[in-house]
């Protein structure tokens, strides 16, 4: 009788501990981030261990082009052409609308929310709750790693394609070096040296500081946006329009689903949401940082898709360098010597965007709690999260040396894909434009290859075991590092804005913690 006893009063309390667990998981994935209200000021305080304010409007739009083109025109260009033809033209448009939908909300939410870095998952975390945010950095950070490891790879082979100009180079660079790959397992496993070499090197420049990586990314942005107006013009000459037909020869929906693929070639505006800690006016820059980088994107995708499929049937183009080997086949080495420099400068600013980009979003989740605090580390001297910056580039480059682009590419794009009278900028169409985003998202998703949707469901199940293992336990939504400074009088503001535009934080305000 006693022995009945005890094992009803053990399956009790297993039972009630059971309950609590469960209890508490669903009270910390429902919690949200509290924020001040869009009426107040948000700065980042800029002590030791602070990010510092650098980043002006021209150097934001050059950030969010920095980060789109090269990736979409030296890249994936090419591979999605052998599915869709010259209707990946069309792929283009369709991903830059939806990013165009995307962009007008991002750009609301940036002048609207506290200058600090999150981008999405800060958005996500304030307007939904804890787990769903962490859901969405974790497909963000999967498509970041994936993305900066395929264009690495491409990076590799048009480094490669320059030094074989020189006869010592010709061919003498085994595959495993640069081009392609050694192949292993069927090609499944295809190893990759320069490649990771070369992130190892952009991570090293990210975590000497924001000053030096925004110099680097103005100077090559620059010189790539020039060599693509060159391209085209010249390739405009050498258009046979007969390549154009048929427009779409496997149909419309392999047009869709190279949309879906493309879509990542736009995630500059991402890019630039995620720099509002380092941006001198985030208020009014970041909206036209957003906009304005991507627009600049779009009409530039679409010349050099038409003049590219226009110069050489699109089953021709090689996959890792497609605008070379356009020129090349039209005796227009000089071109094709021109494309190589602006590829390298192209992919080495959207890899250099990429990486920083995603050290932010680390640097939030550990302030938050839920990742490790090291990661929310800055240094003292440098100012960058360089724990943060290392550990992206470790996994980047492990990624890099070991698949292809074709492999990566179909795997990417899944995590790239309220209204009141407020200041800031105002997304127009409220709630149009908004619900048609949402619902051009929707449609893009259908399209996605199925390799990007077992991908999808099973980091979803990884994302929510770290976090019921560790995130909720950990996780702080008002933590410190997050200051806000209500609005002050106007002698107050004209000081703290003086003091946000010289990269400095102002003391005058009195600040609550969010």
């Amino acid at each position: 009788m006693g022995g009945g006893q005890r094992l009803t009063t053990q399956n009790q309390t297993t039972s009630s501990a059971s309950s609590s667990c469960w209890s508490h998981f669903w009270s910390s994935a429902l919690r949200t981030k509290p924020l001040g209200s869009p009426l107040e000021v948000a700065v980042r305080t800029n002590s030791g261990d602070g990010l510092v304010r650098r980043l002006g409007m021209f150097d934001l739009i050059l950030l969010g082009v920095g980060a789109s083109i090269g990736a979409g025109i030296f890249v994936v260009t090419g591979t999605v052409a052998h599915d869709a033809g010259p209707g990946v033209t069309i792929s283009f448009i369709l991903a830059g609308v939806s990013c165009v939908l995307n962009a007008l909300c991002y750009a609301e939410l940036a002048s609207r929310f506290p200058a600090v870095v999150g981008g999405a998952y800060l958005y996500t975390y304030t307007a939904f709750n804890e787990l769903t945010a962490f859901l969405v950095f974790a497909q963000l950070m999967l498509d970041y790693h994936i993305g900066a490891a395929s264009i690495a790879r491409s990076l590799a082979s048009y480094v490669v394609t320059i030094l074989e100009l020189f006869p010592i180079f010709k061919e003498n660079i085994p595959d495993w070096i640069g081009h392609g790959g050694q192949k292993f397992l069927g090609g499944a496993i295809s190893i990759n040296v320069l490649a990771p070499v070369l992130l190892v090197l952009l991570t090293v420049i990210l975590c000497r500081g924001v000053g030096e990586s925004a110099a680097v990314n103005s100077f090559m942005t620059a010189t790539k946006v020039i060599i693509v107006i060159i391209v085209i013009f010249a390739g405009a000459f050498e258009v046979d329009t007969s390549n154009w037909t048929p427009f779409a020869p496997d149909g419309f929906k392999p047009i869709l689903t190279g949309a879906t693929v493309v879509f990542f070639a736009y995630v500059g505006f991402d890019a630039v949401a995620n720099s509002a800690e380092e941006s001198k006016r985030p208020q009014r820059d970041l909206p036209i940082g957003i906009i304005g980088s991507l627009l600049i994107c779009i009409a530039l995708y679409i010349g050099v898709c038409l003049v590219i499929t226009g110069m050489l049937p699109y089953y021709l183009l090689g996959e890792d360098a497609p605008l070379a080997n356009a020129f090349t086949s039209k005796g227009l080495k000089f071109v094709s010597i021109l494309i190589s420099v602006g590829a390298v400068a192209g992919l080495t600013t959207t890899l250099l965007v990429g990486l920083y980009v995603q050290s932010r979003l680390y640097l939030g989740l550990g302030r938050d709690g839920l990742l490790p605090s090291v990661f929310a580390r800055v240094h003292p001297r440098c100012h960058t999260p360089i724990h943060s910056q290392v550990w992206v580039g470790i996994v980047a480059a492990a990624l890099a040396g070991l698949f292809n682009v074709h492999i990566l590419s179909h795997i990417l794009s899944v995590g790239s894909l309220v209204y009141a009278d407020l200041p800031g900028f105002s997304c127009p169409g409220v709630p149009i434009v908004p619900a048609t985003c949402i619902f051009f998202n929707m449609f893009l998703f259908a399209q996605i290859h199925h390799e990007a949707w077992v991908r999808f469901v099973i980091l979803c199940i990884i994302t929510v075991g770290i976090y019921a293992f560790y995130g909720q336990y950990h996780a702080d939504p008002s933590s410190e590092e997050t200051i806000i400074y209500h609005r002050a009088s106007g002698e107050e503001r004209s000081k703290a804005t003086a003091a946000t535009t010289e990269g400095t934080s102002t003391e005058s305000l009195k600040p609550t913690q969010a």
